[in-house]
């Protein structure tokens, strides 16, 4: 049979239909200024990974990823909503500088959050972002 593809097609498993999977971006911000960041890109159980859970998963990935250890000596302790799909995106490059979209409950789910696929997230330290936030500059 010459021409012919004697080899099956991958089989791909679905998931469980309770599983409630999306893709998620979180930006892990060093420096506000020089607008230093990286993202990590995430599969993650919404209905079942807490907020708390997904600082954690993110924290594990800085300590154990080459490519984050420039950041590994940040305490990364706050994550914030920057933009989810189809929604507005904010006018500075780095993070969300609004009021509103900290996520706070370390208990509460993505879910319950409003988490959904696409959406991208800003990981950071609290106290740096306080200040970046009392004068916005960046330096280039």
């Amino acid at each position: 049979m010459a021409g012919q593809n004697t080899n099956p097609a991958p089989v791909v498993e679905s998931l469980p239909k309770d599983l409630q999977t999306c893709t998620i971006t979180v930006r892990v911000i060093k420096n506000f200024e020089y607008r230093n960041s990286r993202n990590l890109i995430l599969n993650v159980d919404t209905a079942r990974i807490t907020i708390g859970e997904l600082k954690d998963i993110c924290r594990e990935h800085i300590a154990s990823d080459a490519k984050f250890k420039i950041f590994r000596g940040i305490k990364f302790d706050t994550l914030k909503l920057y933009t989810q799909a189809f929604g507005n995106k904010s006018q500075n490059l780095i993070i969300n500088l609004g009021k509103d979209g900290f996520l706070l409950d370390d208990r509460a789910t993505l879910e319950f959050a409003g988490i959904r696929s696409e959406t991208e997230l800003s990981l950071f330290n609290m106290v740096a972002y306080d200040e970046y936030a009392k004068s916005p500059n960046n330096k280039w």
